[in-house]
């Protein structure tokens, strides 16, 4: 029952930079794609949106600050952390960035160790279950580091993948996903899976999480998909 593995956009202009950068963040088991300018990278966000975005300010094409801000304007990207990387390190500079929306600022040359840990920190905060955290909605309990899932104090029995469709729901309560964006959580984006399958696996995990008499957590919304209240 493995946690989908963190998804990072690395979007960095100098190669040796770059590979340095993705080097370590693929030590710390993320999955990294790599963009060399602003216009690659929000090509690459609209393909699919990673979980943290890892922003160089100075960029061809389409800066930092440009890239920033068009992922922090849109509805669906808006929830994405970004930590944008400059060698600018004025004030100034730091609060312009801020105020685009990025959710950290790193000044170059930046402490990789200390990179890293602003990483799971952001992290922490959006995927707490990729830090082996525990997360609760009401009276249900997720503990991703053991994969034990209590309702009321009652364990839960769940397949693999209704815990990870669980998983996927309570670590952003109330926001609605849709079928396909389930089908990239819980299934992975590599793996071709029919729309109607997460509709079985939903009413399976619904009945798991009713059987003892609670109400129903998994809100419908029609013609969309589901929500964790």
């Amino acid at each position: 029952m493995s946690i989908q593995p963190v998804q990072v956009l690395l979007v960095e202009d100098e190669p040796a930079q770059r590979e340095v950068l993705a080097y370590n963040l693929e030590a710390e088991g993320y999955v990294v794609r790599r963009a060399e300018n602003g216009e690659e990278a929000m090509m690459m966000v609209r393909e699919a949106a990673p979980d943290i975005i890892i922003l160089d300010w100075m960029m061809p094409l389409l800066s930092g600050i440009e890239v920033c801000r068009q992922v922090k304007s849109a509805a669906q990207t808006r929830e994405i952390p970004v930590i944008m990387l400059s060698a600018r390190s004025e004030e100034v500079d730091a609060i312009r960035g801020l105020d685009t929306g990025a959710d950290d600022y790193v000044t170059k040359p930046y402490n990789l160790r200390e990179l890293m840990a602003r990483v799971r920190g952001q992290l922490r905060r959006t995927r707490p279950t990729a830090s082996g955290e525990e997360v609760a909605f009401e009276d249900i309990v997720l503990n991703s580091a053991t994969h034990r899932v209590t309702r009321d104090g009652t364990e839960i029995k769940l397949g693999p993948t209704e815990y990870r469709l669980l998983l996927t729901l309570m670590e952003k309560p109330g926001r609605v996903f849709t079928r396909d964006q389930l089908l990239d959580h819980v299934w992975g984006r590599d793996i071709y899976v029919d729309t109607r399958t997460v509709d079985v696996h939903v009413a399976r995990l619904r009945k798991a999480l009713t059987g003892q008499g609670g109400a129903d957590p998994i809100r419908t919304v029609r013609g969309t998909g589901y929500a964790l209240g």
